[in-house]
């Protein structure tokens, strides 16, 4: 085990031996000249030697002190420059999302590019799962994309997306036998169902169909999957209304009746407590609520 001096009175006897000046060694550690001056008599006491002289008014080294601060800067260099490259990977490097594929293909894809124009210096890895990232086990994800109530134990939960819920259909559903003129429409057609969320059992009742029975059922454990369904024209969908917002606008999708109810769940930005600060993860987490926010201004609303 090393048995070395007080890393203060190391500084403190570099800073001085530096500048030839205990004043401008404690303005530079913002300290006191007499806390420079206890800092460093200590540090001689430890080492039995004196390490400064005064001649003619000024401060100079002794023969110990120029063969002891050679070590003392190199040490303190090598120090600096391992921090600096390790706030270096704090600043860049690679950072790892956890998204679900659904969002990542109907909505982050489509503006990631913004966030590596502004952070090139940050190397994206998209981790795709249905699941939720268990941080503590997964340490390699620094940031999980979630759908929910925005309450996750130990986690800083930002929520940067609010929806909207509505029926959405290919525009070929509105042709043939069974026409979508009116709600009561329904009854005709194939519902497709998120099994994560209660999106039709909302929003028939607010639509004044408490009884309808609709022709078929079929249900997705992604919501993507039950959009794309959709645009395939094999059914109506709940679209969500960041999701469904460019199937809309290419036409590929249509909004039918006008009634939309607000989701129950939120989209969140979450990651460890103790993280949530580190500079790339801030900057990620800035970002992303700037896009949800300008993602909401944009989407079709109630």
């Amino acid at each position: 085990m090393r048995k070395l001096p007080p890393l203060n009175g190391l500084r403190a006897f570099e800073a001085a031996a530096r500048h030839l000046s205990f004043t401008k060694a404690a303005e530079e550690l913002n300290v006191t000249q007499s806390a420079i001056s206890h800092q460093i008599r200590a540090l001689e006491d430890r080492l039995g030697v004196r390490l400064f002289r005064r001649l003619n008014q000024m401060l100079v080294l002794t023969d110990a002190g120029q063969l002891l601060l050679p070590s003392v800067r190199e040490a303190f260099d090598r120090l600096a420059a391992g921090l600096d490259r390790i706030m270096g990977q704090e600043r860049a490097g690679v950072l790892t999302i956890s998204v679900s594929p659904s969002f990542a293909r109907l909505w982050l894809m489509t503006r990631i590019g913004r966030f590596r124009e502004r952070h090139p210096d940050i190397h994206l890895r998209i981790s795709v799962s249905q699941h939720d990232i268990d941080f503590a086990r997964e340490t390699d994800i620094d940031l999980g994309l979630r759908h929910g109530l925005g309450s996750w134990d130990g986690l800083r939960a930002d929520r940067f997306l609010t929806d909207d819920v509505f029926p959405v259909c290919s525009p070929m559903l509105l042709q043939g036998a069974n026409p979508l003129t009116d709600p009561t429409d329904l009854r005709h057609h194939v519902l497709l169902n998120d099994t994560q969320h209660t999106y039709w059992t909302d929003w028939l009742p607010a639509a004044g169909l408490h009884d309808l029975r609709p022709s078929a059922e079929l249900a997705f454990d992604d919501i993507g999957i039950a959009i794309e369904a959709a645009v395939n024209g094999q059914g109506i969908a709940m679209g969500r209304a960041t999701l469904v917002a460019d199937e809309l606008s290419a036409g590929r999708l249509l909004r039918l009746f006008g009634d939309a109810v607000p989701a129950d769940f939120g989209c969140y930005v979450v990651c460890p407590e103790e993280t949530a600060d580190r500079p790339k993860i801030a900057a990620f987490r800035a970002w992303i609520q700037e896009e949800g926010a300008a993602a909401m201004k944009t989407a079709p609303s109630l």
